[in-house]
């Protein structure tokens, strides 16, 4: 059974206040009064109290950019936030690799290793560069997985879990890392303002194998199974494209509707999948797409306030940072070992409208 030993999470040093980051945003804009008043109101209701940047900018009430977003005619070009991910990315990452792995195992001890991220891309990559820094051996299994969106962590666990079922001796560290912010764009839309709303930088790093490497008194996540499935009336509705100026985000006002339609039949069939029922989950593990979007699913499902806390925590103070957010939620699950084995549902959202979910229990 692969069993994830440990979680170790990373954020950039820049904290931004989000009554911070409106104020940026409505000067940023250039927007009228009734356009501050509205985007305030979204920004009151978006369930964010802080979130975490590379960037300093995000706080300069004064706009004083290090002409990060006022080059190239009021924008950035591709390449040079690419130069930027290449030079900031590797480092946040590790930094969650080390969280990880700190008292529980070394790094030559790697025998798979698995990149998540679709804030940014390269050949060679992310991948290589953390190779090198942590000394791992030319002969290490690696694969990433990119352009996923927020869904992606999910995905590469699943890869784990086969590489745990096939390779009893596997010990596999998946790391996802995203730096959202590098693709803020300027001018005023409702997806751009969306965007500008809810994301952050961030990195996590699991550690998955079917050995035990800590004290039984430490919380594992024992994987059990996954389910996916494409919501089609979604496909437009939640989208990630390359654009000239930076990556572009496409997030509706209508998901957490398509959510909310689909997401009881959704959850049943994953749940029957594993033998489970929504009874027995003990742990709801949500990625925290958007206040709503929990708001939503636990009046759907008639969860308890505490069964999504994990999920609002985590929103409220590091916002949605795509892929590393659901691992951000799963750490916080660990924190106690239960006295008896507990269920543990997780679920993520991404482009397609693409939607992951695994069982496993908390032991």
């Amino acid at each position: 059974m692969a069993n994830i030993i440990s979680i170790g999470t990373a954020v950039p040093e820049y904290c931004h206040q989000q009554a911070d980051i409106l104020q940026f945003m409505q000067q940023m804009y250039g927007l009228n009064e009734k356009q501050k008043r509205i985007l305030a109101f979204l920004y009151r209701q978006s369930g964010i109290r802080q979130r975490y940047s590379v960037l300093h900018d995000f706080s300069e009430k004064e706009l004083q950019l290090h002409q990060l977003f006022t080059a190239q005619n009021g924008n950035l070009s591709v390449a040079r936030r690419m130069e930027i991910y290449q030079s900031l990315a590797p480092e946040l990452a590790l930094r969650s690799i080390q969280n990880c792995l700190d008292g529980v195992l070394e790094p030559h001890q790697i025998t798979h290793f698995i990149t998540v991220s679709c804030t940014g891309m390269s050949a060679p990559g992310i991948d290589l560069q953390l190779t090198e820094m942590l000394h791992l051996p030319d002969t290490v299994f690696r694969t990433s997985v990119n352009f996923m969106g927020c869904y992606a962590a999910i995905h590469a666990l699943k890869m784990a879990h086969y590489i745990c079922t096939t390779e009893p001796d596997a010990v596999v560290v998946i790391v996802a890392v995203e730096l959202c912010t590098l693709h803020f764009q300027p001018e005023f839309t409702e997806e751009n303002a969306a965007s500008s709303l809810l994301f952050a930088d961030g990195a996590a790093a699991v550690l998955v194998t079917n050995q035990f490497f800590q004290n039984n008194n430490r919380p594992i996540v024992q994987l059990d199974n996954f389910y996916a499935k494409i919501e089609w009336k979604g496909k437009n509705g939640m989208a990630w494209q390359i654009g000239n100026h930076g990556f572009e985000m496409t997030l509706s006002s209508f998901i957490p509707s398509i959510i909310e339609s689909d997401i009881e039949a959704l959850v049943n069939a994953a749940l029957q999948k594993s033998g489970y029922t929504l009874r027995d989950v003990q742990h709801w593990c949500l990625h925290p797409g958007g206040r709503k979007i929990i708001d939503v699913i636990e009046k759907k499902l008639q969860l308890r306030r505490e069964k999504t806390t994990p999920s609002r925590f985590v929103l409220e103070n590091f916002g949605n940072m795509s892929s590393p957010t659901i691992l951000f939620v799963l750490k916080e699950m660990m924190q106690h070992k239960p006295l008896h084995p507990e269920p543990v549902f997780g679920i993520a959202f991404g482009p397609g409208l693409t939607i992951e979910t695994f069982t496993a229990q908390l032991i």
